[in-house]
């Protein structure tokens, strides 16, 4: 969501993970280790893939049993990848015989919380890097954010690191403006952690967890350039550690070929207006939403955008 990487709701197939060709092994990364890694370590592989030209895919788990056929899967392949909680996943983590109230979010919270643990705890165990992110997370759902937010915090005074490696905030339902400045008072008080944020501009198409843009107008589905840059002149002067997920005619869910208009090449034009203000190559990290049943052609111009 937002792995961010081939995240949110998307996954990269184990085909194209097993044609990647890695110049330098991601083993290579300073600091990477079996396990849960975050911070300056997360951080690094997901510039070592931008760099290699591969992304990290992101699983919505909502159980043990789905966090350990990831954790599973990724030891086969021996590739990292990046375990993520929606907030509608994490309540049915705790359970739904729970209270989750409007406004509180209890049971949101807590499985989340309760699952980046078990993440912790077992991860290890299966030998390869882990991130721990959660999904989505639109205007209305900011108490689950901050319930994760206090957990990391309470995690990071006791172990020197948060206990989730990234969270999305999905505030792309708010005027841009708005947006931008609820991400970069969060990232503010994430940045010390070195919690990595990923935030949408431009709305992802179809459903997911409960949220319905199967209806949205088509402009929506696709950022611009300006919109983008406006990201990273917002949120860069306070930590380097963000990504954004750039609308370019995603869809949430398995779709039939033909039915959805992706056009992964406005990634690359957004890069290079960055390039053009900046003067620095790539310097935006964009995640990939709905990227299952996508077509290899479509993911192969993202990775070479910058999708991480």
């Amino acid at each position: 969501s937002s792995f961010f990487s081939f995240s949110s709701c998307c996954v990269l197939p184990a085909l194209f993970w097993s044609l990647l060709s890695l110049t330098m092994s991601f083993w290579d990364v300073p600091g990477i280790k079996a396990g849960v890694v975050t911070g300056d370590v997360a951080w690094a592989l997901l510039q070592h893939a931008k760099t290699n030209g591969y992304a990290i895919p992101a699983f919505n788990c909502t159980s043990s049993s789905t966090i350990n056929s990831v954790l599973e899967a990724g030891a086969k392949l021996n590739r990292p990848v990046m375990i993520q909680f929606s907030e509608g996943g994490s309540a049915f983590m705790a359970g739904k015989s729970l209270p989750n109230e409007k406004g509180k979010l209890q049971a949101s919270i807590l499985g989340a919380v309760a699952g980046a643990h078990l993440v912790r705890a077992v991860a290890p165990a299966y030998g390869i890097p882990v991130l721990v992110h959660s999904d989505h997370c639109a205007k209305k759902l900011l108490p689950w954010f901050d319930g994760m937010l206090e957990a990391d915090e309470a995690f990071f005074k006791a172990h020197g690191e948060p206990l989730f490696s990234s969270h999305m905030l999905d505030l792309s339902e708010e005027p841009d403006e708005e947006n931008i400045e609820i991400c970069k008072k969060y990232l503010t008080r994430m940045a010390p952690m070195k919690c990595i944020l990923e935030m949408e501009i431009g709305i992802t198409g179809g459903v997911e967890d409960g949220v319905d843009n199967s209806g949205a107008a088509k402009e929506k589905l696709y950022s611009t350039p300006e919109d983008v840059f406006a990201v990273y002149e917002g949120l860069s002067p306070i930590s380097p550690m963000f990504t954004i997920a750039a609308a370019f005619g995603n869809v949430h869910g398995v779709y039939k070929a033909g039915n959805v208009v992706l056009k992964p090449e406005l990634l690359q034009e957004m890069q290079d207006y960055a390039k053009a203000k900046t003067g620095m190559d790539r310097p935006l990290n964009f995640v990939f939403h709905g990227g299952s049943g996508s077509e290899k052609h479509h993911i192969a111009t993202a990775l070479a955008a910058g999708v991480v």
